[in-house]
């Protein structure tokens, strides 16, 4: 039923200059409208909603990623940009907080403005299911 249907992402933010600005500016999304109940973005063919609140409540897992083709490459380029990367007990992290999974994916894991769990992942060529909910 909705199998054919397009995807909207949603996130919430209650500081809309700054998350603008880091939506657009430090991770490249075009902005598609500042609307009076959120910002509207391109998130390369997906539409991405942060809606404007009074009072966001981070969820402890990760709202939404993305996968990329080098996630050395990606991380090193966020960090420069002021990006700072999530590291957890428990798992084998790198210094630049990437975590490798036994199946060869890769996944790092960062917060925007309002504390909301983002993430990238580079999946091995052989896989394309583990590692991507932390």
């Amino acid at each position: 039923m909705l199998g054919s249907c397009e995807v909207i992402a949603f996130g919430a933010t209650a500081q809309p200059a700054k998350a603008k600005e880091f939506y657009e500016n430090i991770l490249g999304l075009r902005l598609v409208s500042d609307e009076p109940f959120a910002l509207v973005f391109d998130a390369n063919g997906t539409m991405l909603r942060i809606a404007k609140v009074q009072v966001v409540n981070p969820a402890r897992h990760t709202i939404f990623g993305w996968l990329v083709p080098d996630v050395r490459h990606t991380v090193g380029e966020l960090k420069a940009k002021g990006v700072t990367f999530e590291h957890y007990d428990g798992l084998p992290q790198d210094e630049m907080g990437i975590c490798r999974f036994p199946g060869g994916s890769e996944v790092a894991w960062f917060r925007d403005p309002d504390g909301n769990k983002l993430s990238l992942t580079q999946f091995n060529s052989g896989s394309g299911e583990e590692g991507n909910g932390k």
